[in-house]
């Protein structure tokens, strides 16, 4: 289950970064950069 959570996070991320640059704004960028970190953390544990 985790998985799947860090995976949605990931996802959810790259689409916050991609939103960012489409509306030229520096926190959803911030928040995409944070969601891809804590997706990587996930699937790092065991």
């Amino acid at each position: 289950m985790k998985r799947y959570v860090a995976y949605l996070l990931i996802v959810l991320g790259i689409v916050m970064i991609y939103l960012s640059y489409q509306v030229e704004g520096l926190p959803p960028a911030i928040t995409g950069v944070g969601f891809v970190a804590i997706g990587l953390v996930f699937l790092k544990e065991k």
